[in-house]
């Protein structure tokens, strides 16, 4: 009666875990996509639809900057970056080019500070920013693109409103729906 209880427990035990590891390998691409958000679309696309080429790119960098932990800023950096981002946003009016140059700089440097990669390399700190804040890195892209090219003054705009949502995300310290000073840039001035 007990050999037949343990074997018994045994064979479900097996079954629930031949049950995870296969709902796991059928959803992995679920969770991609619920991690990465729009950045997954990207990436798949970039791969010309090759899903399976774009989960390995997500998932190699998971595993390359997945541990990075967001340092705190103290509230004198804070205010030094909100300070930064108002100015950027003042300037789109006269040079709209020099606003997006100010704030990709602007987001380099915090992204920098909160300990996101360093250096020269956008694509690796772009990167590194997918992984924990997914739903805004394409902001920071379109900045980066956008400022200089060709580019219209509205596509700028557009831009530097999408860029903030991840400085405000930087700034709050995580990935979040959290409000921080006003996004709005003042529409129909400077448009080109």
């Amino acid at each position: 009666m007990t050999t037949a209880i343990i074997i018994i427990a045994v064979v479900a035990v097996a079954a629930i875990a031949a049950f995870l590891l296969l709902r796991g390998r059928l959803t992995g691409g679920r969770g991609l996509r619920s991690r990465f958000g729009p950045e997954y679309d990207r990436v798949v696309a970039r791969h010309g639809g090759d899903t399976e080429a774009a989960e390995r790119e997500l998932g190699d960098r998971v595993k390359r900057h997945g541990a990075i932990e967001e340092r705190p800023l103290t509230e004198e950096a804070r205010a030094r970056y909100a300070a930064r981002w108002a100015g950027a946003q003042e300037l789109f009016v006269e040079s709209p080019e020099r606003s997006l140059t100010e704030a990709d700089a602007l987001l380099a440097d915090l992204s920098r500070e909160r300990g996101f990669p360093d250096g020269e390399n956008f694509e690796d700190r772009t990167d590194a920013l997918s992984v924990h804040h997914a739903a805004h890195v394409d902001g920071y892209r379109r900045v980066h693109t956008a400022r200089n090219g060709d580019a219209s003054t509205e596509d700028r705009r557009e831009a530097l409103i999408e860029a903030r949502k991840l400085f405000d995300d930087l700034l709050a310290g995580g990935p979040s729906g959290r409000e921080h000073g006003n996004r709005n840039l003042v529409k129909g001035r400077g448009t080109s």
